[in-house]
C-alpha cells in the first residue's frame, strides 16, 4: 500500500472509530435535550396559567442552592467546567472531571428556575448535559485523554445544535467557545456528526424550534450604484454591530457586579437567591410587566414583548433591551439555572429593534442581526454566530451578518459569559500570542 492509500485508510478508520464513540453520545445527548425543551414548554404553560407562582421563586432559590450544596459537589462550574475539560494544554491532574449528575441536575433546576418565573435561558443546560454525557461515555470507552477532549468537544455540540436546531453553527460553536482566537480543526469533524446526530434525535421526538423570518429584501445600492449591496446599510449594520458588543460588554460587568456584591455582603448563601428573586419580581411589578421573565421566545400576551415580537415595528420598547439584560443578571448571578444565550437573543432583537426604528433601518433586519451579534460578542463565538444568522435567516444576509458579528465581537473586549474562556489571539489588531487577557 502505497503512502496515499495508506493515509485515506487510516483517515477512513479514524473516522469509523469516531462515529462509533460520538453516535451514542450525540443520540443520548438529543434525546435528553428533546425531554428538556418539551419540559421548558410545559412550564412556562403552567407559569402563564397561574401568575401567583412567582410569588414562591424565593422558595426555588432556596431549594436549588440546597440541592447543589447537599447533592451537587463538583458540578458548581457549569460551563466553565465543561470548558476547562476541553482544554488541550492542562494535564489530567488538574482536571476535576464532569460528574454525570451535572447532567439531571441542571436539568431539574432550570426546569424550576422557568417553572417559578426566573428570567434565563437553556443554553447553558444542553451544554452541560452534552458535555458531562461525552466525559462519563468516555470514561466507560477508556479512551485516551485527548479523545475525551474531543468527545467533550462533541458534547458541547451535541447540546447545542440539538437545543436551537442549528447543527453547524454548533460544531463550529464548540470549536470556537473554549479558546478566543484560536480554533483547533481536530476536532471538527466528530463535533459535527455530534450535532447533526443530535439535532435529529431531537427533532425526531417532535421538537419543533421557533421559526424567525426576515421578509426585508430591498437592498439596493443608495450611495455607489455599481456595488451590489447598499453602503449606508452596511455602514448603519457596522455601528449597530459596535453597540451589540458594548451591550454583550455591559452584560458580563452587571453579572460580575451583582455576583460579587451578593456574596460579599450576605454571608448565608441560600439567601442570595431569595435576594435575586424579590428583586426580579419587584421590578417586573415596577414595570408593569411580566414579559422579561422566563425564555422570552414569546409573550403570554397578544401584544406582549418577546423574540418574536422583536422582528415586527412596535414589537419592543426603547428600553426592553435593558430590563431583560438586568433582568437576566440578577437571575443567573444569584444561583439560579440555565443559559445566557437565549436572553442574549432577546437582549440583541429587541436593541436591533429599537436601534432600526432610530436609525430608519429595516426593523426585521436588525433584530435579525442584533440576535445573532449580541450572542457572537458575550460568547466570544463569532463565525458560529454568522452560521447560526445563515441557518435562521437564510445567505441573502452573509454580508450584513458577518460585519455585524465580527464588529461585536471586536467591541465587547475579551471578557465574556465563559470565565474560563482563554485568550489565545488579542483582539488589539498586531498584538497576538496572548495567554490571557481578563
Amino acid at each position: 500500500m502505497n503512502n496515499g492509500l495508506k493515509e485515506q485508510y487510516l483517515i477512513v478508520r479514524s473516522f469509523a472509530k469516531s462515529l462509533v464513540f460520538i453516535a451514542p453520545i450525540a443520540i443520548i445527548t438529543g434525546l435528553t435535550v428533546a425531554l428538556f425543551l418539551w419540559l421548558l414548554e410545559e412550564v412556562t404553560l403552567i407559569r402563564w396559567h397561574n401568575m401567583w407562582l412567582i410569588f414562591l421563586l424565593p422558595i426555588a432559590g432556596v431549594f436549588i442552592s440546597l440541592l447543589y450544596k447537599n447533592f451537587g459537589k463538583g458540578t458548581e462550574g457549569g460551563n466553565n467546567l465543561i470548558i476547562v475539560e476541553a482544554y488541550n494544554d492542562v494535564i489530567p491532574s488538574d482536571k476535576k472531571g464532569i460528574p454525570l449528575l451535572m447532567a439531571p441536575l441542571i436539568l431539574i433546576t432550570t426546569v424550576i428556575t422557568h417553572l417559578f418565573g426566573g428570567s434565563a435561558g437553556r443554553e447553558g443546560t444542553a451544554v452541560q448535559i452534552g458535555g458531562s454525557i461525552a466525559s462519563f461515555l468516555s470514561k466507560k470507552f477508556k479512551v485516551s485523554e485527548e479523545e475525551k477532549r474531543i468527545f467533550i468537544m462533541s458534547g458541547i455540540a451535541a447540546g447545542f445544535g440539538a437545543v436551537f436546531g442549528t447543527p453547524v453553527a454548533g460544531a463550529i460553536f464548540a470549536l470556537e467557545v473554549i479558546t478566543i482566537g484560536k480554533i483547533k480543526y481536530d476536532a471538527l469533524m466528530p463535533c459535527l456528526m455530534a450535532s447533526i446526530i443530535a439535532d435529529m434525535a431531537c427533532s425526531l421526538c417532535g421538537i419543533k424550534h421557533t421559526k424567525y423570518l426576515i421578509v426585508h429584501k430591498s437592498f439596493e445600492p443608495t450611495l455607489f450604484y455599481n456595488i451590489s449591496f447598499d453602503v449606508m446599510l452596511l455602514v448603519k449594520v457596522a455601528v449597530a454591530g459596535i453597540i451589540f458588543g458594548l451591550a454583550a460588554y455591559l452584560f458580563t460587568l452587571i453579572s460580575d457586579f451583582i455576583k460579587a456584591k451578593g456574596n460579599f455582603y450576605i454571608k448565608t448563601k441560600w439567601l442570595i437567591p431569595v435576594f435575586g428573586a424579590i428583586l426580579v419580581i419587584g421590578i417586573s411589578y415596577l414595570l408593569g410587566t411580566f414579559d422579561y421573565l422566563g425564555l422570552g421566545v414569546n409573550s403570554q400576551s397578544e401584544n406582549g414583548i418577546s423574540i418574536v415580537s422583536a422582528f415586527k415595528s412596535g414589537g419592543a420598547d426603547d428600553f426592553s433591551w435593558f430590563w431583560k439584560l438586568l433582568l437576566t443578571a440578577i437571575t443567573l448571578s444569584t444561583g439560579f439555572k440555565g443559559g445566557e444565550v437565549t436572553p442574549l437573543f432577546f437582549i440583541g432583537a429587541t436593541l436591533g429593534n429599537t436601534f432600526a426604528v432610530i436609525c430608519g433601518g429595516p426593523v426585521d433586519l436588525f433584530a435579525g442581526l442584533g440576535f445573532v451579534a449580541v450572542f457572537a460578542a458575550a460568547t466570544n463565538t463569532p463565525f458560529a454566530s454568522i452560521i447560526m444568522g445563515l441557518e435562521l435567516f437564510g445567505t441573502e444576509y452573509v454580508l450584513y451578518f458577518s460585519v455585524a458579528c465580527i464588529f461585536a465581537y471586536y467591541f465587547s473586549g475579551h471578557k465574556g459569559i465563559y470565565n474560563a474562556q482563554k485568550v489565545s489571539v488579542s483582539k488589539m489588531i498586531g498584538k497576538n500570542n496572548v495567554e490571557d487577557e481578563k
